[in-house]
């Protein structure tokens, strides 16, 4: 895909639909259920240290048997082409759910040179699954999973020493949540010049918090921050989120104490791909990010490292 077109969708490698509005998609016994299909899969010694065969594994159970809701085949090979380009050394990705997009990810940065894919996942039960089919791979050497909700787990790993920046994040766990982890990562300079984000579903189905702020101005940010009132994320604004995580009330909205840096600025060119089920949709929004410095705000940013005073650029690649 270049300049915003897009190749036909192989009709075959489309999974079977998600479920009616209202009904359950996900965790309903089918991520277990997976994990049976794979491992008394007729071909599963072939998949042992073979990350392309456990993945289509994970396909073939949801173009046969349940649909799952994974990135999809289109949608990473896109994205490992960009780590094959950018070759970055420590990838984080925030919502792993069966580990499908690790796998691809994973492959995808030992091939470039990567140390650490940090795969984020919430549901210890998909954490567990995650965790097997990593193992079957062959990837435990370089995906690290690890189960705790996404702020709480970046934080540990800062403070741990684990995770000092990020080159490349992939954002696909739970919607509201995106801008309060891009300003956390933010705020503990993990996302710095040079960082790739790749967010998922910011068109379709949604994300009108992380696009205001990642389309707003230094300005329009500085004046947010200045009314001294934390900014609420309100879950009840994304309407997928209201039938996906009904069951999450300690979600049902995010306040933000963080800031974040609001001299940075998103420049954005949007692209398509698909969905696994075969949908064409708004997929991938690249975002050069500068870090600019106003000359009298200087001393209020406080920033610890001189070479950050520099204006430098950040990609930023945004899937809907």
């Amino acid at each position: 895909m270049e300049n915003g077109t897009v190749e036909l969708f192989d009709e075959k490698n489309a999974y079977i639909p998600q479920e009616p509005q209202g009904q359950a998609f996900f965790d309903d016994g089918r991520e277990i259920d997976l994990l049976h299909f794979v491992y008394n899969h007729p071909a599963i010694n072939s998949m042992r240290d073979s990350p392309s065969r456990v993945w289509r594994a994970i396909d073939e159970y949801a173009q046969t048997k349940k649909y799952l809701m994974n990135v999809g085949a289109t949608k990473a090979q896109l994205v490992s082409k960009l780590i094959a380009e950018r070759k970055p050394r420590y990838m984080v990705e925030l919502g792993g759910y069966v580990g499908y997009s690790a796998l691809h990810f994973g492959k995808a940065l030992r091939a470039a040179g990567g140390i650490r894919y940090f795969s984020l996942e919430r549901n210890p039960k998909f954490g567990a699954v995650m965790m097997a089919l990593v193992e079957l791979a062959g990837l435990s050497d370089i995906v690290k999973v690890v189960v705790g909700t996404s702020a709480e787990s970046i934080k540990r790993l800062h403070a741990n020493g684990d995770l000092e920046v990020i080159d490349m994040m992939f954002l696909d766990h739970y919607k509201p949540a995106y801008l309060v982890d891009l300003k956390l990562s933010e705020h503990l300079r993990l996302v710095r010049p040079g960082t790739v984000l790749v967010a998922d579903n910011v068109i379709q189905p949604g994300n009108p918090p992380y696009l205001e702020y990642v389309r707003s101005t230094v300005e329009e940010k500085k004046a947010r921050v200045k009314t001294g009132v934390p900014e609420t994320v309100d879950r009840n604004k994304f309407t997928s989120c209201r039938t996906m995580y009904n069951d999450k009330t300690e979600h049902g909205s995010l306040r933000s104490e963080i800031n974040g840096i609001p001299y940075l600025i998103y420049e954005s060119k949007l692209l398509k791909s698909f969905e696994p089920t075969g949908e064409i949709v708004s997929a991938t929004k690249i975002i050069k990010w500068n870090n600019e410095l106003i000359a009298n705000d200087r001393m209020e940013l406080k920033l610890q490292n001189a070479s950050e005073k520099q204006a430098n650029n950040i990609q930023i690649l945004s899937t809907s």
